[in-house]
């Protein structure tokens, strides 16, 4: 079983069946992606079967680094950021802050990546009246976003983070890559779930979902679904000020929030804004995503 928190190991690991699958075969990849050590594993497929998936899925994780990745200073996310403005936005990057608009319109703005500057103030200690200007950068109606190009509304002082979100998104293009080799039963944990088809024969994904401190809350079973967990205490900033920020300054609801969906992107997206949602207002925003499911609040 797999147990999910939101304190984002940053680690990947996946086991799948292929067809037909060789009982006892399996291959291991160990390397590093979003700068992280990670891991995939393949059941049913040799050592020679699983070089090309494993080549195949370094390649994908180094390209969408080059897009999402605030910790390389030529990704897309970084260039942004830096300037201000992106010319030829990547699709992954345009499709990702499509969804960001949806997650921020449904929240009634909880949801915001420009929340980046405040981030940053906060985890390094700066003083009050920095922390103050900081917020007063945020605004995700404010950013242009175009297929040509995106702006932000104050270059030089504006970022964005999809930390909230990106995360799921590359789960996703994982799975779906390991899918493109005739891997049907595939699950892939990188701090949010996708889980393919089947562990075996008549048998679904068991994920256990764990409170901030790593207890097991809740267990579910998977099959075709994601799940993602938020947890606002799981990285601490300045001040006790746990890493989910409320753009609004109303406060954290939630200290660890569950969301499953047929996406990794969309229950990464939504549990994340769930933590900053009053408790009265939940159903009504995750009813707004077709197939989402709150499995966990606490």
């Amino acid at each position: 079983m797999t147990v999910l928190t939101r304190r984002r190991f940053l680690t990947i690991s996946a086991a799948c069946a292929a067809v037909p699958a060789m009982a006892g075969t399996w291959a291991q990849w160990r390397g590093v992606a979003l700068g992280a050590p990670a891991s995939l594993r393949l059941e049913g497929v040799t050592e020679t079967q699983a070089a090309p998936i494993f080549a195949a899925v370094e390649a994908e994780l180094d390209r969408l680094e080059t897009i999402f990745s605030l910790y390389r200073t030529q990704s897309q996310i970084s260039q942004l950021n830096r300037t201000g403005r992106l010319s030829a936005p990547a699709p992954e990057l345009l499709e990702v802050l499509s969804l960001c608009s949806a997650l921020h319109d449904a929240s009634g703005g909880a949801f915001d990546p420009t929340i980046q500057p405040l981030w940053l103030a906060l985890a390094s200690g700066a003083a009050q009246p920095n922390v103050d200007r900081a917020r007063q950068t945020i605004g995700w109606n404010k950013v242009h976003v175009g297929t040509n190009e995106i702006r932000l509304p104050h270059p030089g002082q504006s970022a964005i983070t999809l930390n909230g979100i990106a995360q799921g998104a590359i789960t996703d293009r994982i799975a779906a890559l390991l899918q493109s080799f005739d891997l049907h039963n595939v699950l892939v944990d990188m701090g949010e779930v996708a889980a393919l088809g089947r562990r075996r024969p008549g048998e679904q994904w068991h994920i256990g979902l764990a409170t901030p401190d790593g207890m097991v809350a809740k267990r579910v079973r998977l099959q075709d679904r994601a799940v993602a967990t938020s947890a606002p205490e799981g990285t601490m900033l300045q001040g006790d000020q746990g890493h989910i920020l409320d753009p609004m300054g109303i406060g954290v609801t939630f200290r660890a929030v569950s969301v499953s969906a047929p996406q990794a992107a969309l229950a990464d997206g939504l549990s994340t804004a769930l933590c900053l949602t009053p408790k009265s207002e939940a159903n009504g925003l995750v009813s707004q995503f077709s197939g989402a499911i709150i499995e966990m609040l606490i």
